[in-house]
């Protein structure tokens, strides 16, 4: 089985070929700019490939509801070129093949869902913390779609004592989960990128603080069997120790359940080598296969 796989960020756009096992045989990444800049590229990477089914991981808010007259576009977004556009048009105007559509944390959900460290669980969440920040929800072994997908990244935070004057990085909200605590909110707030800083204990006491609240909230929310973090700030290896401490002590013993008297195997770091994104897109067109 031929699949064709597309990832999208905001800096690069990852196309890949690869199977039915998860296995990627050839892929490349293409700078993100413009629509008529980018998409062009990207359809001429998968021409000639004889991809049977195309699965498409975007950064959003995107319209994943197959019933809607904006199936496939990505809405209102940050990203002004893209609002708007239809993605997932472009490509069936090219290609007569079966497609679907996630959010790009959905996505890569998926992806370790399917091969990765929650293999077998019904419910899980994952976490990107990087460039944006993004939760990725599946329950009763799907995707979690409602009115839309989640957007669990900007759930509201109560403000860390030594970070009270900082001013949130989202343009929507005065204190959320996205615009305290991505790459770009560190680097607001300290003048340099988190790489620079792992030598600074107060960054990392207040980056798990707010990340520990976002955890806790999809625990009482959602009750994953596992939650995943990935993204680049999540390879300072000190953060993912702290963010436990600081989810015990938020939990306060409230659920008593195996998967929280064992945390080090319940929060996780992503399993797939930083290939869960893409690799959920092989997913996400197989089940547009139906396979």
């Amino acid at each position: 089985m031929i699949l064709g796989a597309l990832e999208t960020g905001g800096t690069k756009m990852v196309c890949a070929i690869g199977n039915e096992k998860g296995e990627i045989l050839e892929r490349v990444s293409i700078p993100t700019k413009t629509p008529a800049e980018t998409i062009p590229a990207c359809i001429d990477f998968f021409r000639g490939k004889g991809i049977e089914a195309l699965g498409i991981a975007a950064f959003g808010p995107v319209d994943v509801n197959p019933a809607s007259e904006t199936y496939g576009y990505i809405l209102k977004t940050p990203k002004l070129a893209w609002a708007n556009y239809n993605l997932m048009g472009a490509f069936k105007e090219v290609f007569d093949v079966p497609m679907g559509i996630e959010s790009d944390v959905n996505g890569s959900c998926l992806g370790e869902a399917t091969w990765g460290c929650t293999q077998g669980m019904d419910n899980s969440v994952y976490i990107t913390v990087g460039t944006g920040l993004g939760v990725g929800i599946i329950v009763n072994g799907q995707p979690l779609h409602g009115m839309l997908h989640p957007e669990a990244g900007h759930v509201p935070m109560i403000r860390h004592p030594k970070d009270k004057d900082f001013k949130c990085n989202c343009p929507f909200h005065e204190s959320c989960m996205e615009g305290l605590s991505a790459g770009p909110a560190i680097e607001a707030r300290w003048g340099k990128p988190a790489r620079e800083l792992a030598d600074n204990p107060l960054v990392w006491e207040i980056e798990a603080y707010y990340l520990a609240q976002g955890i806790v909230d999809y625990i009482l929310t959602v009750s994953p069997r596992r939650i995943v973090l990935g993204g680049g700030v999540m390879h300072q290896e000190h953060l993912l120790p702290l963010i436990k401490k600081n989810v015990k002590e938020l939990l306060n013993d409230y659920l008593q359940t195996k998967e929280l008297q064992d945390l080090d195997s319940y929060i996780v770091l992503a399993s797939l080598n930083d290939d869960q994104g893409i690799m959920g897109c092989l997913k996400i067109a197989m089940n547009a296969l139906g396979v």
